[in-house]
């Protein structure tokens, strides 16, 4: 008999049995745990991963909205921020469902709070579990939304026109710093008082993998009718060691530039002292800009000033030869200036 087996067990077929055997419990086993698999990645999360801090907030005396995001993700900015003028804005983020923005706006722009938008859409959204998202409304009314299955630390708070809300952080400091951040810079700007929120964050640890990327967008209180002046302020950093260092002097160029805009309506209105005083502020926060630095020459020389333009215009030659090349340029044009 035991012949009869060790002929059979060196025979082709019986290693085809065991072949088939070890297949047919691999099925099994797939088919077991198949119920998990998709209850745990293919329905929930599949949408973007972008797993973060943020803030959506109201400025009480200008009427502004914002959204500001940090995260150790590329890009986070495409996904999480999203504002309108005159309606509102949204910071969806954990396992992103990027629709919960436009759709999110949409209804608010119809007249719905932000808090039944948001409702209405965590209802309808089978992975809301692993979802993190807020919205702040254009009159005031605040809402956030923490999934169960959010990676700790996660949650967020609601304060009055404000929310922070943060998950995968590297402890539960993060929030309490970034609400207590917000609260005790209401003497700046919306922009800049969102900064000090990031600052607050990294100081007591934030994401736990690090820095990466960060978004800043604010909207004015009323809306526009050009799609072009929607956002008064959009600023992204995609990709950086130093995100929140960077999208912090973006925004005082930003501000800088904010001058220059004012000078060029001041040249346009032949207004050369308003002019040269936008254009000297702007010089101030981006001192290293020599075209900043030409413009005021180009005021000054308008006023009459030809000694301080010539001082001005001897550093900035020296830089770039062309801008010599421009102040010939400049007399054909209406406005006497042309720059993009």
């Amino acid at each position: 008999m035991k012949k009869i087996f060790n002929l059979f067990k060196n025979s082709k077929n019986f290693k085809l049995l065991l072949i088939f055997g070890l297949i047919k419990k691999l099925i099994v086993a797939f088919i077991l745990i198949l119920p998990y698999l998709s209850n745990s990645q293919t329905n929930a999360y599949k949408d973007k991963f972008a797993h973060t801090y943020s803030i959506v907030a109201m400025d009480e005396k200008t009427g502004e909205m914002a959204v500001g995001v940090q995260s150790h993700w590329f890009s986070v900015g495409t996904l999480v921020s999203w504002g309108k003028s005159g309606v509102g804005v949204v910071a969806t983020q954990s396992f992103v469902n990027p629709s919960y923005g436009p759709m999110g706006l949409k209804m608010m722009e119809n007249g719905m709070s932000a808090k039944n938008a948001l409702n209405k859409l965590t209802n309808e959204d089978e992975g809301k579990d692993y979802r993190q998202a807020a919205m702040l409304d254009i009159n005031g009314s605040v809402v956030a939304f923490t999934g169960k299955s959010c990676i700790e630390s996660a949650g967020h708070y609601i304060g009055k026109n404000f929310s922070v809300q943060a998950n995968m952080m590297l402890n539960d400091g993060v929030i309490p710093s970034m609400k207590k951040a917000y609260l005790e810079n209401d003497h700046l700007p919306l922009a800049e008082r969102i900064i000090t929120v990031f600052e607050a964050a990294e100081k007591v640890g934030g994401d736990i993998r690090g820095k990466q990327s960060a978004a800043l967008i604010v909207v004015g209180n009323k809306k526009t009718e050009n799609v072009w002046e929607d956002k008064k302020i959009d600023l992204r950093v995609d990709d950086s060691e130093d995100p929140i260092k960077e999208i912090k002097r973006l925004l005082r160029v930003h501000r800088a530039y904010e001058h220059m805009n004012q000078g060029d309506v001041a040249i346009e209105e032949n207004d050369t002292k308003k002019a040269l005083e936008e254009y000297s502020k702007a010089q101030s926060l981006f001192p290293n800009n020599h075209e900043m630095s030409f413009w005021k020459g180009i005021a000054l020389l308008n006023i009459g000033e030809k000694k301080q333009a010539k001082e001005i215009f001897k550093i900035v030659f020296q830089k770039n030869i062309n801008w010599k090349k421009l102040i010939y340029r400049l007399p054909k044009s209406e406005i006497g200036r042309a720059h993009v």
